[in-house]
């Protein structure tokens, strides 16, 4: 036999797919990672960045919970950022620019180095089932491969095709094909599909541009990353500048003179594109008043000329494409390496799916990433790590790991997914979690790390860390609560900042809760308090400013998050008949049968679910 059995196949070794092979890997699964291409192992198919706007707490939860994004952003990166910071600590989101060619290298690496991970070259073109239950794949070359359970993460590949301009191929990225097989034997089994699109700027030669005509975009002084372990990173001194330019009406009306040919207003792409993130045609036609869009250029490594044009997403014939960079400042006399295209691909409403990630047609069969309607490495990742953790669970009998919307970005993405589902690219934005100052990026490792030590994923190495950073945080509290300061220290502090000046000494901790005075304002202007506070980590002085300053607002978030757990905590009866309940409203009744929830707190909130249905499923329960 030419393979083994495997516990877990992987179909897929984009940002999800790493992930579920590496979770499953180091909780103790055998698996088998299958791409098409070994060569674009974690490739970074569209700009070289992870983080960002939610995104960013997403990879620093990936990263608490012992997945890998957050480690090979931080030994790839170029520049660094931490967004959001006039604003509160929930919104704070750390964003890294990347080395394309080293963030895929340095995941293989690590990959490689996971013992219990198989790589094959081919194309899964089928799964094996036998009464409703995966049991291994069929690749292009002929094999059958068995295995207990198979994710299947296959990005922008099924079926996909490209558009540009009136030119039109298949391909799941540019020059590589698209995958074929799987949606057909999917809907066969009952499964539901439909298209959806995304697209890329041009790539151009960073030689060609003129950056005295751009701004400069710096990274910051300090540079945190995303990953909790002491990962060595670049100095603030050695970071890559991005810039920013701008188009103008010049430059729309040359891309006005493609949208005849544009397979997007032609009608010649079916799939739905992105909201947050549309083509440059799509927004100077959406948003006409605006006559002008921001432009971010950003470097693709250390070592090559190779510059994203992030912001220029387009599929316009590539002569418009052209003409209408170099109206842009500083784009004057730019080369494209590679034009801008579209990509049409299939996915699988996630309604379709349990909060597992698992399938409900077809047992130990589970999807992650773009094949459930997400867009965004990071979206993809998270679930790649947590179908690994649910299908090395299930094949073990073991208990599931789902999070809490209270809990987890991830779990309001996949609780998003599973009941909203989505006709639209999903992407996380920090709305999106209505207890988001529970959930920052600062305090993942503390809200995930400990269970996922217990699962056997977060290694020892990170379970001390955490606890010694809770042991840390308690300690720095006790001091802010206890440790009082005189007028004659802190004055000249607060006259120099405009404040108001005290009349008679105050504990640190009542100092803190000031605006504009934070932990190290104290520590600076106050020798006798920096001594207290000498020998505790930069991050673990944060924490404990965080948690002090935002008390009051995170013990209410806490408090609503406990009344609506009470909701999660009612679960209804596996194969309960709705159709008993004539009261119910027939939009409740017909989501209720499709997406059967586990509990009434998943019950409401099913998009079109009214309190009232709640309400009346509450009291037939009851009943």
């Amino acid at each position: 036999m030419l393979f083994p059995e495997y516990d877990i196949i992987v179909a897929g070794a984009g940002h999800a797919g790493c992930e579920a092979a590496a979770a499953a890997a180091n909780l103790g699964s055998r698996v088998l990672l299958v791409t098409m291409n070994l060569q674009t192992i974690a490739q970074m198919s569209c700009n070289p960045a992870m983080g960002g706007i939610a995104k960013g707490q997403i990879v620093r939860e990936i990263d608490a919970l012992g997945g890998y994004s957050g480690i090979v952003s931080d030994k790839s990166m170029i520049q660094f950022r931490m967004l959001n910071l006039s604003k509160g600590p929930a919104m704070w989101s750390p964003r890294t620019q990347n080395d394309r060619m080293l963030f895929a290298s340095t995941w293989r690496e690590m990959l490689e180095n996971t013992p219990n991970v198989d790589f094959y070259q081919d194309m899964v073109t089928g799964l094996l089932i036998r009464n409703g239950r995966v049991y291994g794949v069929k690749t292009g070359m002929g094999h059958e491969i068995l295995a207990s359970a198979v994710v299947i993460t296959s990005g922008t590949f099924l079926n996909g095709v490209i558009h540009i301009g009136e030119k039109r191929f298949g391909g799941g990225r540019v020059a590589e094909k698209a995958s074929t097989g799987i949606t057909e034997q999917l809907v066969e089994n009952g499964f539901e599909s439909a298209r959806l699109k995304t697209g890329t700027p041009p790539r151009v030669d960073g030689r060609s541009l003129d950056y005295s005509r751009m701004e400069e975009q710096k990274g910051d002084d300090t540079i945190s990353g995303f990953s909790y372990l002491p990962i060595k990173k670049i100095s603030p001194q050695e970071q890559r500048s991005c810039h920013i330019t701008y188009t103008s009406e010049q430059v729309h009306d040359i891309l006005k003179t493609g949208f005849d040919r544009s397979p997007m207003f032609q009608g010649r792409i079916e799939g739905t594109g992105p909201r947050y993130c549309p083509s440059i045609e799509d927004k100077i036609n959406r948003f006409a008043d605006r006559d002008r869009h921001q432009l971010f250029v950003e470097p693709e490594g250390w070592n090559t000329v190779e510059i994203y044009v992030n912001g220029f997403s387009t599929s316009l014939p590539e002569e418009v494409q052209t003409a209408a960079l170099r109206a842009v400042p500083g784009f004057e006399k730019c080369r494209i390496f590679r034009p801008g295209y579209a990509i049409e691909y299939d996915y699988f409403p996630p309604t379709q799916l349990q909060n597992t990630l698992e399938t409900k047609l077809i047992c130990n069969l589970f999807f992650a990433g773009q094949i459930n309607g997400t867009t965004g490495y990071e979206e993809a990742a998270c679930q790649g790590l947590m179908a690994g953790i649910n299908a090395h669970q299930k094949v073990r009998s073991l208990e599931p790991v789902v999070f809490k919307r209270n809990e987890a970005y991830i779990g309001v993405l996949i609780d998003d997914l599973i009941n909203k589902g989505t006709d639209e690219p999903y992407r996380m934005f920090t709305s999106r979690a209505e207890f988001r100052t529970l959930l920052r990026q600062d305090n993942a490792d503390l809200r995930l790390t400990e269970l996922s030590y217990r699962l056997g994923l977060a290694s020892q190495q990170r379970m001390e860390r955490v606890i010694a950073k809770k042991t840390a945080v308690v300690q720095i509290r006790s001091q802010l609560e206890s440790f009082s300061i005189e007028p004659q220290e802190i004055n000249e502090f607060f006259e120099s900042t405009g404040a108001a000046s005290i009349a008679e000494k105050q504990k640190a901790a009542r100092l803190v809760l000031r605006p504009n005075t934070g932990l190290p304002d104290l520590i600076q202007a106050v020798p006798r308090f920096a001594g207290a506070m000498k020998g505790f980590e930069k991050d673990f002085l944060e924490q404990a400013e965080i948690q002090v300053k935002y008390e009051r607002y995170i013990e209410k978030e806490e408090q609503l998050a406990e009344r609506m757990s009470q909701m999660e905590n009612l679960a209804i009866p596996e194969g309960f008949d709705y159709d008993r309940i004539a009261a119910l409203s027939n939009e409740a009744l017909q989501k209720f049968k499709r997406i059967r929830p586990r509990t009434l707190g998943q019950a409401s909130r099913i998009s079109g679910v009214n309190p009232s249905d709640v309400q009346i499923l509450l009291v037939y329960m009851g009943r």
